[in-house]
């Protein structure tokens, strides 16, 4: 922790003043990845807006399986500090439901639109998020769970087919 940006370090004692941080850590020199209960997110997202990190750089979403849980990652940037920071928070993976960010970073729309269609989470307040944005006609559960099987899917969706070549050895052997 001794590389750490000394700005970061202060911005992340400056939000545990006023926000509960469940876990802090600290990945790279520039960066700081917050931990949070769900329901002050919102609140954490729009404080730190104000204080500099006004790009939402992306959502992500990680499928901790054996927990149960989802978790969103919120990357934000400070332009003007040239720091990062994740902002992050685990909700029920049986019910996955979070309440839309588009009032805070209205690009979420696109970050939401994403997750749900990979994952499964749905963004109260945002109705865009139940379009298809890459999967057209995606009839299964979302890909990116770790309990989504493509081989299962793929035997189902594609007839078996026979290849001449085994792309499995070196070039030039078995053939």
């Amino acid at each position: 922790m001794s590389n750490i940006n000394i700005k970061l370090k202060e911005l992340t004692e400056t939000v545990a003043k006023s926000y509960s941080v469940l876990h802090a850590d600290y990945p790279k020199p520039d960066q700081a990845a917050l931990d949070f209960q769900p329901g002050d997110v919102h609140a954490v997202l729009a404080f730190l807006k104000g204080l500099g990190f006004r790009q939402l750089s992306m959502l992500s979403c990680v499928d901790w399986i054996k927990d149960g849980q989802f978790q969103l990652v919120y990357l934000l940037f400070n332009w003007e500090a040239g720091l990062r920071l994740q902002v992050r928070t685990r909700i029920d993976r049986a019910h996955p439901v979070f309440t839309t960010i588009t009032g805070i970073y209205p690009g979420a729309k696109y970050y939401e639109r994403d997750v749900h269609e990979f994952f499964g989470v749905e963004f109260n307040g945002n109705p865009d998020s139940f379009k298809p944005l890459f999967l057209e006609n995606w009839d299964d559960m979302p890909p990116m769970r770790k309990d989504f099987d493509p081989q299962a899917y793929s035997d189902r969706k594609y007839q078996a087919r026979e290849y001449k070549t085994d792309f499995n050895t070196k070039a030039g052997e078995g053939q």
